[in-house]
């Protein structure tokens, strides 16, 4: 999201006294800016998200619109906004991210500050608290930039924006049905994000999320695959999402990783060290820990709850399976090839 300057240079139109655009929709001007002055600002931010987005130009004289820049204390306040610290007030303000971008424009040793703010991806944007000196914000109210003003909304606006959402979501449930109906309700899973990490079909849980698996795709471009929105500001939308052909994806992710089982693990080393005993195996996973650590083996609990039970006693509930990874393969197969100098390990075949 990046400002046209060219495009605010041609609204300034700088060769002439006066500005020819008039403030609309998505065009507001001020004539210079200041620190204290954020509140009003951020108000208008939010009348922009709610409606198409827009530019706030710092710089122009009110009476006449004629472009006569910044002064020297406005151009220097400008220049010392902090971007993460408006981004967080906005946060604390409102009910979503608005995404925002600054700029100077200079021209005819004239410079002139601006921002540019992008319509919301989900509206309304709604104030969460009261904000500034004067209650500038006011918590619980939407604001609506029409033209040449930003105020609170009016009915037919909101209406339009609550219509809007209505469809939208009538959409999504309408491609979500014929999604299910492609691969079959047996097939689709609900991932809850409130509370456990679990994915359940009806009732029943079936398996719960390792906090770094989470970790590892909560912010990768996967996560749209699997359907989950993620907001803005970078967590999970509702607490629960309708996840579609996701049990599969997320087996092949964790299998990627760790794709043997306990037996497929003995079964290989029998098959280099016809040997050794499947007990030696086992002796060898205890004596070195390998089901605690993650650089061999991870655990599939069904549910968060045996999770939890497993970090705060240390014991793993009965029936809980471990799945191991290659490099468990070699190390086992090396530790074993000591005891016996006459196998062969060829590595190529781990």
């Amino acid at each position: 999201m990046e400002i046209n300057k060219k495009y605010i240079l041609d609204i300034l139109n700088l060769s002439e006294n006066n500005i020819e655009d008039r403030e609309s929709e998505e065009l507001e001007f001020k004539e210079q800016f200041s620190l204290s002055a954020l509140p009003d600002y951020y108000r208008s931010f939010a009348g922009f998200a709610n409606n198409k987005g827009g530019y706030l130009v710092f710089g122009v004289k009110d009476s006449q619109r004629i472009p006569i820049g910044l002064n020297e204390k406005s151009n220097d306040q400008f220049k010392k906004i902090d971007p993460q610290r408006i981004t967080q007030e906005l946060l604390e303000v409102f009910s979503a991210n608005i995404q925002w971008e600054q700029a100077d424009v200079v021209d005819n040793e004239k410079t002139f500050g601006v921002f540019k703010i992008s319509e919301a991806s989900r509206k309304p944007v709604i104030a969460k608290k009261n904000y500034g000196k004067k209650q500038t914000i006011r918590a619980g109210e939407i604001y609506y930039r029409y033209a040449g003003r930003t105020q609170k909304i009016q009915y037919a606006e909101l209406e339009a924006i609550v219509q809007f959402r209505i469809e939208e979501n009538s959409k999504q449930w309408m491609d979500l049905m014929s999604r299910i109906a492609e691969i079959g309700p047996q097939n689709a899973a609900v991932l809850k994000i409130d509370g456990d990490l679990q994915f359940e079909q009806g009732n029943t849980p079936i398996f719960s999320l390792d906090e770094e698996f989470v970790k590892k795709i909560k912010n990768s471009d996967e996560i749209n695959y699997l359907g989950v929105n993620n907001t803005e500001d970078g967590n999970f939308g509702n607490n629960v999402q309708p996840i579609i052909g996701v049990i599969p994806k997320l087996k092949e992710s964790l299998l990627n990783e760790y794709p043997l089982s306990a037996t497929e693990l003995a079964q290989k080393i029998k098959e280099k060290l016809p040997n050794t005993s499947i007990a030696k195996v086992w002796d060898t996973i205890k004596k070195h820990k390998m089901k605690d650590n993650s650089d061999y083996s991870v655990y599939i609990f069904r549910n968060k709850k045996q999770e939890n039970q497993f970090k705060d006693s240390g014991k793993i509930p009965n029936g809980i399976p471990s799945v191991y990874n290659h490099a468990a393969l070699t190390f086992i197969l090396t530790e074993l090839k000591s005891e016996e100098p006459g196998s062969q390990l060829d590595e190529s075949e781990s």
